[in-house]
């Protein structure tokens, strides 16, 4: 199978051989055995275990497994499939859960990418059906122009890179909180909840159009704790704030998501 992969050394194109992704240049890159391949430099890492941790992706995994934010993955891959791509790139793409939905909606190559190793290792070993890789999305491995649509699920915006990414007319899905994701969780650790407010249109891309999903779901303990795992300010909660959440029980908790999509501005390139 061709992939399309450019080596992070010297952005020359990869060729496959024999399960090894090597350039002209003679950088080399082995696929695992779970079938993505390391494309992180040691020079383009923060930390030693840059991304999320072991723990973060395990409590993502088992939290997305109880089906609360299928109706946001399921108008992901909707919106996907609509624009009939040939390539497709989740920037960002953590365990894959929404990179195997569009996979899944629509014939085109789909490409995960995400810089936490224990997220794509996941991803590769559980869905066949995309191609993963472990590289920074500042710096993704691939050519520039290849996505008919590019896609970023609460993941960090770059926006010379997504220009760079993204063929003439490509279109740019975009998934960011909504106003109100999550408040009562924040309400625990933050004496004022401020709104979200939707993002700010990238460089070289304009706005077609913006969606507000929101679902208000009642939460057990073990699936709050979870959800308050798999993201950032999981590193706020205290001791007492988490016994206050296991003395509730169940919690009412809002999800809110802004659905953005932009187009690539031709005159920019």
């Amino acid at each position: 199978m061709s992939l399309d992969y450019q080596c992070p050394l010297c952005q020359q194109s990869l060729i496959l051989h024999a399960n090894v992704l090597k350039c002209s240049n003679n950088h080399s890159f082995d696929t695992a055995k779970e079938g993505y391949v390391n494309l992180l430099p040691v020079q383009q890492k923060n930390s030693k275990q840059p991304g999320d941790n072991l723990d973060m992706v395990q409590a993502r995994r088992a939290f997305l497994t109880t089906g609360h934010y299928q109706f946001l993955q399921t108008a992901i891959a909707q919106r996907v499939a609509t624009h009939s791509p040939q390539c497709v790139i989740d920037l960002g793409c953590g365990e894959g859960f929404y990179t195997q939905a569009i996979a899944n909606a629509c014939d085109a190559k789909v490409y995960g990418v995400d810089i936490s190793k224990s997220a794509i290792k996941y991803a590769a070993k559980r869905y066949c059906n995309c191609n993963f890789s472990v590289a920074s999305i500042s710096q993704a491995p691939f050519n520039e122009g290849m996505a008919d649509v590019l896609v970023s699920i609460f993941a960090p915006l770059f926006d010379a890179e997504l220009a760079r990414l993204a063929k003439a007319d490509g279109t740019l899905i975009v998934a960011s909180p909504g106003p109100w994701h999550l408040k009562e969780l924040k309400q625990y650790i933050y004496r004022d909840v401020n709104a979200h407010t939707p993002i700010s249109v990238p460089t070289g891309f304009e706005l077609v159009e913006q969606t507000l999903l929101e679902q208000q779901i009642s939460v057990p303990f073990n699936d709050v704790k979870n959800l308050i795992t798999m993201t950032p300010f999981a590193w706020k909660f205290r001791p007492e704030h988490w016994q206050q959440l296991a003395q509730q029980g169940e919690q009412v908790v809002t999800l809110s998501f802004y659905v953005s999509q932009f187009t690539r501005l031709t005159d920019s390139l």
